[in-house]
């Protein structure tokens, strides 16, 4: 059962990652991933991929893809197959996570996080993007919508907070975030991402969640929203996000049957196709 949408209708992977400059925390991978790190004007160096599966003469619409809270950039595979055939997928690993460090200044807020997404774009000379976060992710996309909104086309939210986090939502099983059908393999996977965790991002990340509070903010988004929550998230009730979805002026609901809430991974095929479909019925050109 769904509340919402109707159904929808790599080459690319640049040189390996780089070192992390005099004074940076080093990422924290053993294993190398394929992919680019940029230096940025604010300090940061980010790494992330860029991809486009599609005919090699045409241009695509960016699409910037924003993971959550002890994750990186990996959890958007589900995303890639398809989507990259319509679209340029921009995956960054958020500052402070992977392969991405945080200068000592960085911003540990919200608006903080907007703003490397803005520089981001900077950086690759693109002025505006489709916006897509999963989790904490989809808090920083509400953020940016709603302070850089001539940059944003379109905005995704795969089960963002809308208010404050306790603590104690970081530990939660990974059977919680995934479902029940997540495998012992892909449970091993998350939470080897999360142990990989670096102290510091995780102590000014959980003192940044529980502070979430998008009241004034969500009026400000000017941009198409589609707002995916599942009907069984023990994150926050669906009559919550109906709550905070009417204070967008221009956001839809999809609700996905699904004992998850990380959607963005356990029900990635029923997202990618109803955000293909969003973005053909409500995005211009």
């Amino acid at each position: 059962m769904k509340w919402g949408l109707g159904l929808a209708g790599l080459p690319v992977i640049s040189q390996a990652i780089g070192t992390a400059a005099a004074g940076e925390e080093k990422p924290v991978h053993s294993k190398r991933r394929s992919g680019v790190t940029a230096s940025l004007s604010s300090g940061v160096s980010v790494f992330y991929k860029d991809e486009w599966l599609g005919a090699p003469w045409l241009d695509s619409d960016p699409v910037v893809l924003l993971h959550g809270n002890s994750e990186t950039n990996e959890i958007w595979y589900g995303w890639v197959p398809q989507m990259a055939q319509h679209y340029r997928l921009l995956r960054p690993d958020l500052p402070g996570f992977g392969d991405s460090t945080a200068p000592a200044n960085f911003e540990w807020s919200l608006a903080g996080f907007a703003k490397f997404v803005a520089d981001f774009l900077d950086s690759l000379g693109i002025r505006s993007a489709h916006i897509v976060g999963a989790k904490t992710g989809g808090a920083i996309a509400m953020q940016f919508a709603a302070t850089y909104s001539q940059r944003t086309r379109s905005v995704v939210v795969a089960s963002g907070p809308f208010t404050a986090l306790d603590p104690k939502v970081g530990q939660n099983p990974q059977q919680i975030r995934l479902g029940s059908a997540a495998t012992p393999e892909e449970i091993a996977y998350f939470d080897k991402m999360r142990d990989e965790m670096r102290p510091e991002t995780k102590r000014q990340v959980e003192t940044m969640l529980g502070s979430i509070n998008m009241d004034d903010l969500l009026p400000k988004i000017s941009a198409p929203t589609l707002i995916i929550t599942s009907d069984q998230s023990a994150l926050q009730t669906v009559d919550t996000v109906l709550h905070y979805k009417s204070k967008i002026p221009n956001a839809r609901l999809l609700v996905l049957r699904s004992d998850a809430y990380h959607v963005a991974v356990a029900n990635a095929d029923e997202c990618v196709m109803n955000v293909l479909a969003f973005y053909k019925q409500s995005v211009k050109a």
